[in-house]
């Protein structure tokens, strides 16, 4: 298996479920070329299958559900790898996906960690997990959806306060801010998630995409708009100074000396 095939695991479970498995327990499952790629390749892979009918997201262990992007990627000058055309950051973010997907959390779900929840239908989070987007102490934005995402999840004063503040939520919070669908022992966080897609597998499965298709529409003119923009910022940052600033103090465990430009 090659080292992109072993970045993110696919698997079947029973006859109709998928389990994809970020696995890179040594990065906190941070987002590489690979895992972009790998991710793309599985979601169009997922789509046209037929036999698929609920994706569950997952990863293989460790304290971090997902770390976002791998800053020593970013700070290389490899954030562009990151993405891919087809499914934006993570080769996920932005992907055009009909079936429904859950995501399992176990753990640090920060950053990019928390955008791939939000690109996720439903989220099943452990006890111990906590979600945030700290990129604003990274020199950052959380360009990969979740500065318009969050403030149509949560009430729109927390959901500034995170996003400016950069401090997480635990998962009783979230539970209460209606951010996740279930909060349960960390080792159950996957059979929670799998009981969910098997109670939507065992559903018509042209009737579950139908339905979502048109719930998901009543975002989707917003979205594109979010997106264009999101995209316009991000160009800006990116010729920042502070821009490289953050992931490379990050890296030499310092504090950042921001100039604002």
């Amino acid at each position: 298996m090659s080292d992109e095939a072993d970045a993110v695991l696919l698997e079947r479970v029973d006859d109709h479920i998928a389990v994809v498995t970020l696995n890179r327990p040594e990065k906190r499952h941070a987002v590489n070329g690979a895992v972009a790629r790998r991710l793309d390749a599985i979601v169009k892979e997922t789509e046209a299958d037929p036999s698929v009918r609920v994706v569950v997201l997952t990863s293989s262990g460790g304290p971090t559900f997902c770390a976002g992007a791998d800053l020593a990627e970013v700070a290389a000058g490899r954030a562009a790898d990151l993405s891919t055309p087809d499914g934006g950051f993570g080769g996920f973010v932005e992907s055009r996906r009909d079936k429904p997907w859950i995501v399992a959390v176990r753990g640090s779900a920060l950053g990019g960690g928390l955008e791939f929840s939000l690109a996720c239908d439903l989220r099943i989070v452990g006890e111990n997990t906590v979600l945030g987007l700290p990129e604003v102490k990274r020199g950052l934005i959380a360009g990969a959806g979740g500065i318009y995402r969050l403030p149509r999840q949560i009430p729109r004063a927390i959901a500034l306060e995170m996003i400016a503040v950069g401090e997480p939520v635990d998962a009783a919070r979230a539970y209460a801010l209606g951010l996740v669908n279930a909060v349960v022992p960390d080792g159950d966080v996957l059979r929670t998630a799998l009981d969910y897609a098997r109670k939507i597998a065992a559903n018509a499965p042209l009737s579950v995409r139908e339905s979502l298709k048109i719930a998901r529409a009543t975002q989707d003119v917003i979205e594109a708009e979010s997106i264009l923009a999101m995209q316009g910022a991000l160009d800006l940052l990116m010729q920042s100074e502070d821009f490289k600033e953050g992931p490379r103090a990050f890296i030499e465990k310092r504090a950042p000396q921001w100039i604002g430009r």
